[in-house]
């Protein structure tokens, strides 16, 4: 459902006659609505169950595949701010499923590792299956075709909602709002632990949410034609490919510290966007730093999502995970506020602004792992 938009969603504008200003405009209130509204839904999930952002996640979907299907042109903006807050439970809803259902099945926490690099791995998987979806339905009549895409997703919604309630037995939230408010601050806000791992989150979200919005305009800058759904199945396999390095690292052969791992991965992925942001134009050499980034992040991910398992309680999850992506948010708004309409910040700078947002994260490790030295983490999962 995700990968449908992603790969679609910019053809479809451009196809109705929106212009660049108008998709700007999309993005802006994509990223707003994720910045006022999603910052909150971590919270609201751990507090009424996840099971029902879930089923809201499919909903929003359901809700903009159907007007797509009755309306040829439906309105941008509402389809942007569902879409925008369906993307924001997709971030934090499914990951926090998982753990939960995981320590109630009692498996043991090297099995909850394999899972996080299987659900990276599974997710790209899925974007390249929504292309290759995608590409199918309109090959043949583009023109009576255009909403064969929003009928598919329309199909996914419907059955991932059968689904999810009727085999997804949630038990009701333990805490009630105080008790969670209390909770939240002991463990979020006065441990600067989480302070470091919510900065390295929320500069991962910022690097590559403007690599996504830049790439495009990035690889045809010099004006060749380029043929971009060539390249974005590469930069996925690439993901693919970096998350199967995860176990190599955890209890693999190379086994080190997962805060070392992140260091050095974080460093690696800012020196590439460093390069990417001089505006090399041979295509060769822009294709092969996409996709060394790309690895990066599939390694970056389910790392993460690691050290979450070691710092962050269940019913904590999703509210810590949504919060961290606020500054990021934050800033991604005022990037294409500064591009789309002042006009005083070029595209490099916002690449090299990720590379040096990477460094930082880097940074945010090595405190991390010093911190960890000094007082071993809590972990809230079992053995």
């Amino acid at each position: 459902m995700e990968g449908m938009w992603s790969v679609f969603g910019e053809y479809e504008m451009a196809y109705f006659g929106f212009n660049k200003d108008q998709m700007v405009s999309s993005l802006i209130i994509s990223f707003a609505s994720a910045l006022f509204v999603g910052t909150f839904l971590g919270m609201l999930s751990d507090l009424i169950g996840r099971k029902k952002l879930s089923l809201l996640f499919c909903i929003l979907h359901l809700f903009v595949a159907i007007l797509k299907t009755i309306f040829s042109h439906p309105s941008i903006w509402l389809a942007s701010v569902c879409l925008s807050l369906a993307t924001s439970i997709f971030l934090f809803s499914f990951e926090t499923w998982m753990v939960v259902e995981h320590d109630k099945l009692g498996h043991r926490l090297d099995s909850l590792n394999e899972m996080f690099w299987l659900m990276t791995f599974l997710e790209s998987a899925s974007l390249i299956g929504s292309q290759v979806f995608t590409n199918w339905f309109i090959s043949n009549d583009f023109e009576k075709n255009m909403v064969s895409p929003s009928t598919f997703t329309a199909l996914l919604s419907l059955i991932s909602i059968i689904f999810i309630a009727q085999e997804w037995k949630e038990s009701p939230p333990p805490a009630t709002f105080k008790e969670y408010q209390i909770s939240f601050k002991t463990h979020i806000f006065y441990d600067k632990r989480i302070w470091l791992l919510g900065w390295a989150q929320s500069c991962v979200y910022f690097s590559v949410a403007a690599f996504w919005i830049l790439w495009a305009p990035t690889i045809v800058g010099d004006g060749r034609e380029v043929n971009l759904g060539l390249i974005y199945p590469c930069l996925l396999g690439a993901k693919m490919l970096g998350s199967t390095m995860f176990p190599w690292f955890i209890n693999g052969p190379l086994s080190i510290r997962t805060e070392d791992c992140l260091v050095y991965t974080f460093i690696t992925s800012g020196v590439i966007l460093s390069i990417v942001a001089y505006d090399y134009q041979e295509i060769g050499i822009l294709v092969g730093l996409f996709c060394l980034f790309h690895a990066s992040i599939g390694l970056i991910l389910p790392s993460l999502a690691r050290l979450r398992t070691f710092y962050v309680p269940n019913e904590l999850r999703g509210g810590m995970i949504t919060l961290s992506l606020a500054p990021a948010n934050a800033a991604i708004l005022f990037c294409l506020i500064q591009r789309g309409y002042n006009k005083s910040i070029e595209n490099s700078t916002i690449i090299a602004f990720g590379g040096i947002t990477l460094f930082s994260a880097a940074a945010s490790m090595h405190f991390l792992k010093q911190s960890g030295k000094q007082s071993p983490h809590q972990n809230f999962h079992k053995h």
